[in-house]
C-alpha cells in the first residue's frame, strides 16, 4: 500500500523516499517538511503529521482520496492522540488540530486553512471544565464556525463578519477582546444559525467528519483562482500540489498566552536583527489578516519573559540550521511555546541584497551562494524610481500628505486610485492605467489586482499582513495600517481628514517611509553608488563570472568569461554605464548624433547633394561636431573598449516626414500659395522612397555607395582618439561596419578605412590600438562567418535585426499584430524580440562564432541588441562563448549578476 501520511517524526523515512532534502519539500511541501525537520532538531512543534502532495495530486485526478489515504489519516492521527495525551472527539478530555496547506514553494495565504477544527458542542463543554475558560472555548468554536464556513462550505466572508460588527456595536465594544464568554457564546449560536440559512444544513457535529472536509477543501484550493494566479505570477508549476498538514491546537487566546509572526532578519531593510509583531490573546489569523493592532515583538519579553528568551534562542538555531533567514510562526500557550511552521521568508530587494551579504560575511554561506540568492528582478527592483526629493518636499509643504501607515515595502508609486482586485487589474491591463490599489485590507483573493497594481495603500493591517508579505516579494511599493484612512466602498472614495479621493484620482505612495499623497510626484532613478551591499554582491559576481569562463572551450578560444558592456551614444551615457560596472561600450550609434536639431540641417543638405563635392562640403561641417562627440565617450571610457558603429538607417529617416510634407504642398496648392521649395524637397524625398527600406540602401551598402559619409566618421573617430591619447586619456577605439551580408562589402570598404585610420595618427604622432570589425544582423553573415573573419576582428550579434530576418518578421508589425497571440496559445514559447529564440537564432549565432574563430581564434564576440540585458539570452551567449553582452546602462548591474548566474549553473 502507498504511503500517503508522514508524522513528523517520520522526516528520515520520508527522506529515504524521496531521495534528497528537495524532495522532501516536494513530498511534504515546505510547511509539512520544515515543521518535520524542527522536531527532528529538538525544537519545540506541537505533534502532528501531514498528508502528502502526492495524495492531492491524486485527487485532482479522481475528485477522491485516494484508496488507504484516510485509513492512514486516522491511524496517525491515533499516534497524535497518544503523543498529545488527548483524544478526538472525547467530551471529556478532546484533541483539536489545525488543518493547513504546504506547498513545496512558498505561497503565503494563497491557500485554506481551518483551525480548530474537532470542536462540536459536547467538546466544547469538555473544554470550558478543563480549562475553567469558557471565553476561550467559545471564542475557538466560533472561530471553527466562521472559517469552516467561508473555508470548507463556501460562505462569503461578509456572512460571518457583519452580525458581528453588528453585535459589538450593540454592545458598545471597539474590540474583540471586549467580548465576554457570554459573547462569545451567542456568536457561535448566531455562526450556526448563518451555516443553516446559507446551506440549508446544520453545521456538522461529528468532528471526523470536519476533518474529512477540511482535507479536502484545502486539495480543492490548489486549484483556487488566487492560487493559480499567485503561481502564474511566481513562476510556480501548477502540478506539485499541496500537503495537508494536521496538527495539535495550540492556544494563543487564554490567559499568559500569544501568538506572533517573526522574521529572524528585518525582511524590509536586511538588518540582522529579529523582527516581528505578537498578540496577547489571540490566534494566528488575528496577527496575519491585521485584524488587531499587534505589539512589536521586543514587547513580549515584559509580557511572558521566558517564552522570549527560548524564542530568541529558537531563531538563532533556525537560522544556523537553515543558513537562511527564516519567517516563523509561533504560540504561547499558558507560558509555553510552540513553534508552528518556519519557511525562508520572503523579503524585499534591498533585504535579499543585505542578507545574502551579510551571512556571506558571517561566514554563514559562501560568496557564491549570496550572488545565486539574490535574482536579476531583485537588482531591478532597486533601480526602480524613487520620489525626488525635491518634488517630494514641495508636495509636503504644499500639504498634500494626507495619510501615512507601516512602510511595508519600499520604493515609490504613483498611480490612479481603485478600490477592488478586480477594477485595479482591469485598468492596469485593458486600459494601460497606473494603478494604486487601495483596500480596508487585503486577502488572498485580491492577489490579482495587487500584481497589476503599482502601489498597494491599506488603511488596517501591520507589517506582516497579507498585504505586505505579498508587496515585498513582489517587489510593489506598500503601505498598510494607515489608519486615519476611512473607505467608502459604496461611494467609491476614501476620506483623510479633509482630504477626500475618489476613484479614479491620482496619489503617490512612499513605501519606504510609509506617507500618502495626493496627487502626483516626480520620481528618479536610485543612485547606485550609494548601495555599497548591491556594489559589493556585483563586485562578487564580476569575480565569479571572470572566474568561471568557458572551461571547456576549443584551445585557443578566449576563456576569462562573460564581461557586460553597454550601450551609450553620450558620454553622460558612457559615465553612467562606467558607474554601474560596465566594462566598455558595445555599441555607440552614431545617427542618434545626426538627430541633434543644429545638425539634421547638415545632415539633409549632405543626403540631398547633388554631387560628391557639394556632399563633402556638407560632411566637413559635421566632422568637428562628431569629433567632438567621440572625444567625450573615449575620455569617459579611458582604457576601456569602445565600439562605433558607422551611419546605419536609411537616409529617408532623416529627412521630413513625407506625408506630412505632401499635405502641407496639396494645402498650398488649394490656397494658390507659392511652394516650389516644399514642392522641391518632396520631389527628393521620393525619390529617395523604397519599397522595404529596412532591407535597402543601409548600413554597408550605404558605404558602399557613398564611402565619404563613413569616410568622415572613421576620420572623426581617430582624430577624437588621438586627441584623447595626447591628453593623457587610454582610447580603445573598434570600428564597426554594420549590415554585412558579404565578405567583398568588407573588402571593398574596410581597407580604405584602415587607411584613413593610419593617416590619422600619422598626421597626428600618436599611436594605439584599435580594431575594424562587423556587425552580425543578416544570416548570410552568420553562414559564411569563417569567410567574413577574414577581414574582421571582433563580431557583435545584432540580434534585433537577425531575429527579424531569421524569422521574416517585421517587429513593429508583429508585435502589434500576431506575437502576443503566438506566445499565448504557445506557438512560440517566449517572444523572440525579449528573449533569444535558442532553436534557431541561437543556433545560428553559436555556428557564427564557430565558423569565425576556426579562421581568427581570438576574434572578439558580443552582442548588442536589447538582448543583451535579458538574464535568458546572457545565459546563451555565456553557453556559447562570447566575450561580452551590451545592454542599456540601467540594465548593467541585472546583466552582471545573470553573467555570474550563468557561470555557477554550468560550472564545469
Amino acid at each position: 500500500m502507498k504511503k500517503w501520511v508522514y508524522l513528523f517524526g517520520e522526516v528520515a523515512e520520508a527522506e529515504k523516499y524521496a531521495g534528497s532534502w528537495d524532495g522532501v519539500r516536494g513530498l511534504l511541501g515546505g510547511k509539512g517538511a520544515n515543521l518535520a525537520e524542527m522536531t527532528r532538531i529538538g525544537v519545540p512543534v506541537p505533534p502532528g503529521f501531514t498528508v502528502t502532495t502526492e495524495a492531492c495530486i491524486a485527487y485532482q485526478d479522481a475528485k477522491a482520496f485516494p484508496e488507504g489515504m484516510w485509513d492512514q489519516t486516522l491511524a496517525a492521527l491515533k499516534v497524535v492522540e497518544q503523543q498529545a495525551g488527548k483524544t478526538f472527539g472525547d467530551p471529556a478530555n478532546p484533541l483539536l488540530v489545525s488543518v493547513r496547506s504546504g506547498a513545496k514553494f512558498s505561497m503565503p495565504g494563497m491557500m485554506d486553512t481551518v483551525l480548530n477544527v474537532g470542536l462540536n458542542d459536547e467538546t466544547a463543554q469538555g473544554m470550558v471544565a478543563l480549562t475553567g475558560d469558557a471565553r476561550f472555548v467559545f471564542d475557538a468554536y466560533r472561530r471553527l464556525i466562521q472559517m469552516f464556513g467561508t473555508v470548507v462550505l463556501e460562505i462569503p466572508d461578509t456572512a460571518f463578519e457583519e452580525p458581528l460588527e453588528k453585535y459589538k456595536e450593540k454592545k458598545g465594544y471597539n474590540a474583540d477582546t471586549d467580548m465576554t464568554a457570554d459573547d462569545w457564546k451567542a456568536m457561535t449560536e448566531a455562526f450556526k444559525a448563518v451555516t443553516k440559512e446559507h446551506k440549508g444544513f446544520e453545521f456538522p457535529q461529528d468532528p471526523f467528519k470536519q476533518l474529512e472536509l477540511a482535507t479536502e477543501a484545502v486539495f480543492k484550493s490548489w486549484n483556487g483562482k488566487r492560487a493559480i494566479d499567485y503561481r502564474n505570477a511566481a513562476g510556480i508549476s501548477h502540478d506539485l500540489g499541496t500537503a495537508v498538514n494536521i496538527v495539535t491546537m495550540v492556544f494563543g487566546n487564554m490567559e499568559q498566552s500569544g501568538t506572533g509572526v517573526a522574521f529572524t532578519r528585518n525582511p524590509s531593510t536586511g538588518e540582522a536583527k529579529v523582527w516581528g509583531e505578537y498578540l496577547m490573546n489571540a490566534q494566528g489569523e488575528d496577527v496575519v489578516a491585521g485584524i488587531r493592532n499587534a505589539e512589536d515583538i521586543y514587547k513580549m519579553a515584559d509580557e511572558l519573559p521566558e517564552a522570549y528568551a527560548e524564542f530568541m534562542e529558537v531563531c538563532k538555531k533556525l537560522e544556523k540550521h537553515y543558513r537562511e533567514m527564516q519567517d516563523v510562526e509561533f504560540t504561547i500557550e499558558r507560558g509555553k511555546l510552540w513553534m508552528l511552521q518556519t519557511r525562508n521568508g520572503k523579503r524585499t530587494a534591498k533585504a535579499a541584497v543585505k542578507i545574502a551579504v551579510d551571512m556571506a560575511d558571517e561566514g554563514l554561506i559562501s560568496k557564491e551562494e549570496a550572488v545565486l540568492r539574490v535574482t536579476s528582478e531583485q537588482v531591478d527592483t532597486l533601480l526602480h524610481p524613487q520620489f525626488i526629493e525635491d518634488a517630494k518636499k514641495a508636495a509636503e509643504a504644499e500639504g498634500k500628505m494626507f495619510a501615512s501607515g507601516v512602510n511595508a515595502s519600499p520604493g515609490a508609486a504613483v498611480g490612479r486610485a481603485y478600490f477592488d482586485a478586480d477594477t485595479a487589474e482591469r485598468k492596469a491591463k485593458e486600459e494601460g492605467q497606473d494603478v494604486i490599489m487601495v483596500r480596508p485590507f487585503t486577502k488572498p483573493d485580491d492577489v490579482h489586482g495587487m500584481l497589476a497594481a503599482k502601489g498597494i495603500l491599506t488603511s488596517e493591517g501591520g507589517a506582516t499582513s497579507h498585504a505586505a508579505v505579498v508587496a515585498r516579494q513582489f517587489g510593489i511599493p506598500c503601505i498598510v495600517g494607515a489608519s486615519t484612512v476611512r473607505i467608502d466602498m459604496e461611494k467609491r472614495l476614501l476620506v483623510a481628514g479633509d482630504v477626500t479621493v475618489k476613484e479614479g484620482d491620482w496619489i503617490s505612495v512612499d513605501g519606504t517611509t510609509g506617507q500618502v499623497f495626493a496627487g502626483r510626484i516626480d520620481t528618479v532613478a536610485p543612485n547606485l553608488e550609494e548601495q555599497t551591499e548591491l556594489l559589493t554582491l556585483l563586485g562578487w559576481a564580476d569575480e565569479i563570472a571572470a572566474k568561471d569562463g568557458i572551461r571547456q572551450a576549443p584551445e585557443g578560444w578566449p576563456t576569462k568569461g562573460l564581461q557586460v558592456w553597454a550601450n551609450a551614444d553620450y558620454p553622460e551615457d558612457a559615465r553612467r554605464a562606467r558607474s554601474y560596472g560596465a566594462q566598455g561600450i558595445g555599441l555607440c550609434r552614431t545617427e542618434h548624433m545626426f538627430f541633434e536639431p543644429e545638425r539634421l540641417p547638415i545632415v539633409q543638405r549632405m543626403i540631398l547633394a547633388n554631387t560628391v563635392e557639394e556632399r563633402q562640403a556638407a560632411l566637413d561641417i559635421l566632422l568637428p561636431f562628431q569629433r567632438s562627440d567621440f572625444d567625450g565617450l573615449f575620455e569617459a571610457m579611458t582604457g576601456l573598449p569602445v565600439i562605433i558603429r558607422l551611419l546605419d538607417p536609411p537616409l529617408h529617416e532623416f529627412m521630413p516626414d513625407e506625408h506630412a510634407l505632401l499635405e502641407e504642398v496639396i494645402e498650398a496648392r488649394i490656397k494658390g500659395v507659392a511652394a516650389a521649395e516644399k514642392e522641391a524637397l518632396l520631389a527628393d524625398i521620393q525619390a529617395l522612397h523604397e519599397s522595404n527600406p529596412m532591407m535597402g540602401l543601409r548600413g554597408v551598402r550605404l558605404s558602399v555607395m557613398m564611402p565619404e559619409i563613413v569616410s568622415m566618421q572613421v576620420r572623426a573617430i581617430f582624430e577624437a582618439a588621438a586627441d584623447v591619447k595626447l591628453r593623457g586619456f587610454d582610447p580603445h577605439p573598434e570600428v564597426m561596419i554594420p549590415l554585412t551580408g558579404h565578405v567583398n562589402e568588407l573588402h571593398f570598404i574596410q581597407p580604405k578605412l584602415e587607411k584613413i585610420a593610419k593617416m590619422v595618427m600619422d598626421e597626428k604622432g600618436v599611436e594605439f590600438k584599435y580594431k575594424f570589425g562587423t556587425m552580425i544582423e543578416i544570416p548570410r553573415a552568420g553562414l559564411t562567418a569563417d569567410q567574413i573573419a577574414e577581414a574582421a576582428e571582433f563580431f557583435s550579434f545584432g540580434t534585433n535585426d537577425l531575429t527579424q530576418f531569421t524569422f521574416g518578421y517585421s517587429r513593429d508589425d508583429a508585435e502589434r499584430n500576431f506575437l502576443v497571440k503566438y506566445v499565448e496559445d504557445g506557438i512560440l514559447e517566449k517572444n523572440p524580440f525579449q528573449t533569444i529564440d535558442r532553436p534557431g537564432v541561437g543556433q545560428l549565432m553559436k555556428l557564427t562564432v564557430e565558423k569565425g574563430r576556426a579562421t581568427r581564434i581570438e576574434l572578439e564576440c558580443g552582442i548588442c541588441g536589447e538582448h543583451g540585458g535579458d538574464p535568458d539570452s546572457i545565459e546563451w551567449c555565456h553557453l556559447i562563448g562570447l566575450n561580452y553582452v551590451s545592454c542599456s546602462p540601467f540594465r548593467v548591474p541585472i546583466a552582471r549578476l545573470a553573467a555570474a548566474h550563468a557561470a555557477l549553473k554550468h560550472r564545469a
